[in-house]
C-alpha cells in the first residue's frame, strides 16, 4: 500500500479522499514536519489551522490522518494531535540495528520471489521517486522521504515474512530519519544506492540484494552520525 497516496483506513471507516485544498495542506504540513519548521511535540490544534489555512476543519482532519499514518502525527486520546517526537539518540541506533538484521534479508528473500509482475511494480515505483519535483524543496523533500519508506516498504512486504516486515513498519524510520538531516544530498545519496538495490532484485540475485541493501542501510547511518554528536540519548 502506498503511504504517500492514499489515507489509511481506521476503524472500518472508509478513507477521505484528499481534495486539491487538502493535498495544499496536506503538503505544506508536511514540510513544516520534516523540516521542523513546526517542533516534534508540538500541539496542533484543529481550530487554529483550520483558521490558519481559511478552510473548515474537514480537510484539516483529513491532513492530520494522513501525517498520523506515516507516523509525523500521533492522536492522544481526549488531547488531540501533536507531532511525534524524535527518537533519541538510542532509539536511532536501534533502528539501524534492526534494519540491518531484517533489511538485508528482506532483499535476498524478495530477489529470490521476484516475478514478471513484481519487476513492473518496482520499476513504477522507482520511476515515480526519480522524477523531479517543482514544489518548494521542503515540500519535495518531505515527499521524496514517504517515497523513500515506500520503497523499503515494498521490499520488505514482498519478502514473504510477515513478522519482520510488520516489525519494520512500526519504527517509521524514514520519516523519522528524514527529520534528522534536511539536505538534498541526502535524496542524491539515496537514489544512487537504490539504483543497486534495484538491479540486484531485478536480476534475481539474492546475494547482491543482500549486500547493496547492507551497504545501503551502512552508509545511511554513516551520513547522520555527525548530526547525532550531541544528540540527547
Amino acid at each position: 500500500m502506498s503511504t504517500f497516496a492514499q489515507i489509511v483506513s481506521r476503524d472500518g471507516i472508509p478513507p477521505i479522499r484528499p481534495t486539491p485544498i487538502g493535498d495544499r495542506i496536506y503538503d505544506t504540513l508536511l514540510s513544516q514536519l520534516i523540516s521542523l519548521k513546526i517542533p516534534p511535540g508540538s500541539r496542533l490544534s484543529i481550530d487554529a489551522l483550520a483558521r490558519e489555512f481559511g478552510v473548515s476543519q474537514t480537510p484539516i482532519r483529513a491532513a492530520l490522518i494522513r501525517l498520523e499514518s506515516v507516523g509525523l502525527v500521533e492522536k492522544i486520546h481526549n488531547v488531540g494531535y501533536s507531532t511525534a517526537p524524535l527518537p533519541s539518540r538510542n532509539r536511532i541506533d536501534q533502528m539501524f540495528d534492526m534494519r540491518l538484521l531484517l533489511e538485508p534479508y528482506l532483499a535476498a528473500r524478495t530477489a529470490e520471489r521476484m516475478t514478471k509482475d513484481l519487476r513492473s511494480e518496482l520499476k513504477r515505483l522507482v520511476a515515480v521517486m526519480s522524477k523531479p519535483r517543482k514544489d518548494d524543496p521542503k515540500i519535495a523533500y518531505g515527499h521524496f522521504a514517504l517515497q523513500n519508506a515506500d520503497f523499503h516498504s515494498w521490499i520488505a512486504e514482498h519478502g514473504g515474512n510477515d513478522f519482520a516486515a510488520e516489525a519494520l513498519s512500526r519504527l517509521y524510520t524514514h520519516t523519522h530519519l528524514f527529520r534528522l538531516h534536511f539536505h538534498s544530498q541526502v535524496t542524491t545519496d539515496s537514489v544512487e544506492e537504490h539504483a543497486l538495490i534495484v538491479e540486484a532484485l531485478s536480476a534475481g540475485n539474492a546475494s547482491a540484494a543482500r549486500d547493496a541493501m547492507a551497504a545501503h542501510i551502512t552508509k545511511s547511518r554513516d551520513r547522520i552520525a555527525p548530526y547525532l554528536e550531541n544528540w540527547p540519548g
